[in-house]
């Protein structure tokens, strides 16, 4: 009985020993792949910037031009999911009034099968560019003057950067 419970208390310490080991092993793990992701990744390789086109008025279109940079020394891509560069399928901007009201989004939601496939990016060379024009009123039930603002969203997906958001000033 006297060599069972010996046993006992020695493999419950080998146990705490291997089981505390391996927490600080994962930590250490979970640490360095962070760092090398991050050191691995371009910081906003692929930028963007929206800029209006014209004069807003209420019941006329409100352009606004969609550019896509690439600051990288390599060619980079970018998927145009949640981009205007595709058919009006997702809402990739917030607009917002001046109160913090939010502009009714009336276009269509897709669901899409992930991961993108290969026809779903567009590449650019080293620091080139492209852009898109897109008329906000397809998108947004904007039928208030006052200023809004106009931020792009959807990052995660797209991989585009927009660090400034859009102000807008809506007339009658």
């Amino acid at each position: 009985m006297k060599k069972l419970s010996t046993i006992l208390f020695v493999s419950t310490i080998i146990l705490a020993a291997c089981s505390s080991s391996n927490q600080q092993s994962d930590q250490k793990k979970t640490d360095t792949m962070t760092v090398n992701e991050t050191a691995n990744t371009p910081a906003d390789a692929i930028t963007g910037k929206m800029a209006l086109l014209s004069t807003s008025k209420i019941g006329q279109p409100i352009n606004i031009k969609f550019t896509v940079y690439n600051n990288a020394d390599t060619a980079a891509k970018f998927c145009k999911w949640h981009t205007p560069f595709e058919n009006l399928i997702s809402k990739y901007v917030d607009v917002t009034m001046e109160d913090g009201t939010e502009a009714a989004y009336k276009g269509a939601m897709a669901k899409r099968v992930m991961p993108p496939p290969a026809d779903s990016y567009i590449t650019l060379k080293p620091g080139d560019s492209t852009s898109v024009d897109f008329d906000l009123n397809n998108a947004f039930t904007i039928d208030k003057s006052g200023k809004y603002t106009v931020k792009y969203n959807s990052a995660n997906i797209s991989g585009i950067v927009i660090k400034d958001s859009l102000q807008l000033n809506i007339v009658k």
